[in-house]
């Protein structure tokens, strides 16, 4: 059985498919979801919500309790990190994490980047030991063997590497550095782009989307057999 973390991240809390207003990121991730469960429906989905409901923000408490070593810690520290322990457990038992990040103003939204801060964390998503030769950080995820995939949608439109906004783009390869400090290298991405000029060029952009989802799938499914 193959477990997805289903992860939306838009303050939109609905979908582009469904609502005039909607979201185009969620409409991608449910697309996946729902296309990857008609071909395994015995596969678990985990839902995380944190466009409506985002992580708390690291704060200097949270700081204190994940720098202080596990066997030293006071229960007011532990009370701290629970909700960082529950996001990462969901990682660690998850082997595809479905990200829907919408780009706002040339990044991840707030949300999704108080998720970042709290999963990516000394002790127990990545290492560090000054003492260690070289490098004193390394990755804790690196053997296993987990994926990501990133739905994007944009506004503009050129974001992709070599592209008149690529320079611009911080989602995607924001995201690639920080799943791959802690181990998870293998990522995929898809994104709806013309979204503000609402013309035939964002229902192409969108069709387009959709059937690289689809494909994705597909690909995906298929190296699983």
């Amino acid at each position: 059985m193959t477990t997805l973390l289903h992860l939306d991240a838009s303050a939109r809390s609905g979908r582009s498919d469904q609502q005039q207003h909607g979201s185009h990121t969620r409409r991608l991730s449910h697309r996946f979801v729902e296309q990857w469960l008609q071909q395994r429906p015995g596969d678990r989905v985990v839902v995380r919500d944190v466009g409506l409901n985002p992580p708390s923000p690291v704060s200097g408490a949270w700081i204190h309790a994940a720098f202080t070593a596990p066997g030293s810690r006071e229960p007011w520290m532990a009370e701290v990190l629970a909700e960082s322990d529950g996001l990462i457990d969901e990682i660690l038992a998850a082997d595809i994490l479905l990200l829907g990040v919408p780009m706002y103003n040339f990044n991840v939204p707030a949300q999704f980047k108080s998720w970042i801060d709290n999963i990516v964390r000394v002790g127990r998503t990545f290492g560090f030991d000054r003492r260690r030769e070289g490098e004193p950080y390394w990755p804790m995820l690196k053997d296993a063997g987990k994926l990501a995939v990133v739905l994007s949608s944009r506004g503009d439109y050129g974001y992709a590497a070599g592209q008149r906004m690529a320079s611009m783009n911080h989602v995607e390869p924001g995201i690639r550095s920080a799943l791959g400090y802690i181990g998870i290298e293998r990522l995929h991405s898809v994104a709806i782009e013309y979204d503000e000029f609402g013309d035939a060029r964002l229902d192409e952009s969108i069709a387009a989307a959709e059937a690289e989802v689809s494909a994705l799938v597909s690909s995906l499914i298929a190296g699983l057999r």
